[in-house]
């Protein structure tokens, strides 16, 4: 099996130091199931392609197979695995780029955070649900979708057309997302995989849909296919990806994920919960001016911006590309002058002091400090309580004793969380903070709750004390 990737950036033999895979070089890389081989068919200024050929051995395929995989003698050695794109070919290319597919690359660094133009190719793809659903799942992403079916036989048209389809993408994409993009949806495309899926599976699946699966409008159909239907994870994975997108569950399709946790589509999204409760307590707080320290892509400023008591607004974040997605997402190129001077938007980190943070009624931190490592804490307490000093400060963050009722889930919630607070250490923290700079707080809780383990997400709620300015 086969998969080509192409970018014409310029210079396009960049590529080879995106992926860590020199273009003069022929490499190849054991698997359980085979030998993948990568090596680079044109490498030139203007144009470069790289090639991931798949060698699968089908004896050593069998021998490896899933404990759930069907034990039929004959189709173990008889089947199309060794010729059509499937899990084997997303874990050969997890294992070979795995570094291209972090986003890391110390030569390049500004390349690997950009979009590039990139067109990728794999001629033999299994595509349960045609041409339509390859456009249905790539599309959302940025792709231009090229899925043209692979007739059965070309000497005969009368048989029609096989369940294969000759797959092209173009688009200006990161790279290290297209990649992880691949490996989610190859497998789901297919609707098989070739190993049994362990507890971690759901963590694979949050890792490799970081910054793209949860606003994915068939997100609940990629999470049910890739999870092999399993009810129980499928249900971990929603509930995680409500956290970080609204549109998860609402996405769901009675009609198609039938075995998708009904009740769960009817709930409100975790996500949607943080935003009204820190929205609510930024209007009793009586707040005019607000920055959201950490907006991401923009969903909550949205909600800032809709809501006329809020005159003066601003969106920070480190990350150039959630800003651009945020400034997408607000319409700010199509706003009237007089919104626009409501709303300012600019890349700054929390843990060095910025002028910009200053001057604001009230400060959102919505589940951002258990992104910092936990030495670096003291840096954004000062920048944000001990410099900017608004007369309020919202922060939210999860509360990790109820992590047991997320079935499936290894370790945290989100693969970048630093830590996840109990309660009594939120608390302690909370208090320590508001005592070294002059606050009083308060606590609440967000979500479900659970008589033992409190809600899934801790709220405090700093208010500055009078005469407390130096």
């Amino acid at each position: 099996m086969l998969l080509t990737v192409t970018t014409t950036h310029r210079p396009a033999t960049d590529l080879g130091h995106l992926l860590h895979k020199h273009p003069d070089r022929v490499q190849a890389f054991p698997q359980s199931f085979g030998t993948a081989t990568v090596f680079y068919p044109e490498a030139g200024e203007d144009r470069c392609t790289v090639a991931l050929l798949l060698d699968v051995d089908p004896v050593r395929l069998a021998r490896s197979r899933g404990r759930k995989s069907p034990d039929f003698s004959l189709a173990q050695y008889v089947n199309d695995r060794s010729y059509a794109a499937s899990s084997l070919l997303g874990v050969a290319m997890a294992d070979v780029f795995s570094t291209a597919r972090r986003g890391r690359c110390a030569s390049r660094q500004e390349l690997a955070d950009s979009a590039i133009p990139l067109e990728i190719a794999i001629p033999v793809l299994p595509c349960r649900g045609g041409p339509d659903i390859a456009h249905r799942l790539f599309g959302p992403l940025g792709w231009s979708v090229e899925a043209a079916p692979v007739p059965l036989d070309d000497a005969h048209d009368d048989w029609g057309d096989s369940r294969y389809v000759d797959l092209r993408l173009t688009g200006v994409v990161r790279l290290a997302d297209a990649l992880n993009q691949l490996h989610v949806l190859l497998p789901v495309l297919d609707e098989s995989k070739h190993y049994w899926q362990g507890p971690d599976e759901v963590d694979k699946l949050m890792r490799s849909g970081e910054g793209w699966l949860a606003t994915h409008p068939d997100a609940a159909l990629i999470a049910r296919r890739y999870l092999g239907r399993s009810g129980g994870m499928t249900r971990a994975a929603l509930a995680r990806l409500a956290e970080l997108g609204d549109e998860v569950e609402a996405a769901v399709d009675p009609a198609e994920d039938d075995d998708v946790l009904q009740p769960a589509e009817r709930r409100v999204p975790l996500n949607t919960q943080r935003h009204e409760a820190v929205h609510q307590v930024l209007l009793d707080l009586g707040a005019r001016s607000v920055i959201d320290l950490g907006c991401g892509s923009g969903r909550f400023l949205d909600r800032l911006v809709r809501t006329p008591a809020f005159t003066r607004i601003a969106g920070a974040d480190v990350s150039t590309r959630s800003l651009q997605h945020a400034a997408r997402r607000l319409h700010l190129d199509r706003m009237s002058e007089r919104q626009a001077e409501r709303v300012q938007l600019f890349q700054g980190a929390l843990t060095y002091e910025d002028e910009r943070y200053a001057g604001f009624d009230a400060a959102v931190l919505m589940e951002v400090v258990e992104h910092v490592d936990p030495p670096r804490l003291e840096a954004l307490e000062h920048v944000v309580l001990g410099v900017a000093r608004p007369g309020a400060v919202v922060v939210t963050t999860p509360n990790g004793e109820y992590n047991v009722r997320y079935e499936g889930l290894v370790g945290m919630r989100h693969p970048d969380h630093r830590f996840e607070w109990t309660r009594a250490e939120f608390a302690a923290w909370s208090d320590r903070v508001a005592a070294a700079y002059g606050y009083t707080v308060e606590r609440r809780g967000i979500g479900e709750l659970d008589d033992t383990l409190g809600t899934p997400t801790q709220l405090a709620v700093f208010t500055r004390k009078e005469g407390s300015d130096d």
